[in-house]
């Protein structure tokens, strides 16, 4: 019986260990992120919306926040309305769920200025369709003025917007790997 224990012990470590080397984090370059995502949009967050699903197979009480981002696409340039979505957010002090990937509140206030990767997403869970957020919070990057004009802060090594980088660069190099790409 200690001999069978043993085993199973051994079994599940080893099991267990090749779940967990599965799962990594996608270091995203520009590039990268731009054969992954639909579109990136600059503009300013306009509405914000949280909701909550109760789902037959997906289970209850899933939240998604939903975003509005008014502004432009930086493939093409045109103008446009995105609302895009990412899990986790709160109705109030008692109804919603955290979620480790998700934006930090100052990132996806009303008024931000951002600049956000999306893709559509087909089910987000609980039958939830929508332009989804990729890549999490490393999906939306804030934008503050300068003396150059609009700067969009990186987030370090390992995201599409590694270093700060005026939009002007970002929207020259987003148009050139869109072009490349196609």
């Amino acid at each position: 019986m200690k001999n069978l224990l043993g085993k199973i012990t051994a079994l599940g470590l080893i099991l267990g260990s090749a779940a967990l080397g599965t799962a990594q984090i996608e270091r995203l370059d520009l590039p990268t992120m731009l054969q992954k995502a639909d579109d990136a949009i600059h503009g300013t967050i306009t509405h914000s919306e949280v909701i909550r699903i109760d789902h037959p197979v997906d289970g209850p009480e899933l939240y998604y926040t939903h975003i509005t981002v008014e502004g432009r696409s930086l493939s093409t340039g045109a103008t446009e309305s995105k609302v895009i979505t990412f899990h986790g957010g709160f109705i109030d002090d008692e109804n919603g769920v955290f979620n480790s990937e998700s934006p930090s509140a100052d990132d996806v206030r009303v008024g931000a200025e951002v600049v956000a990767f999306y893709v559509w997403t087909d089910n987000m869970g609980g039958d939830l369709a929508g332009n989804a957020m990729y890549a999490g919070h490393g999906g939306i990057y804030r934008t503050v003025k300068g003396r150059k004009g609009t700067v969009v802060l990186g987030r370090g090594d390992g995201y599409a917007v590694s270093k700060n980088i005026t939009l002007t660069d970002l929207d020259a190099e987003v148009s050139r790997l869109t072009r490349e790409q196609r």
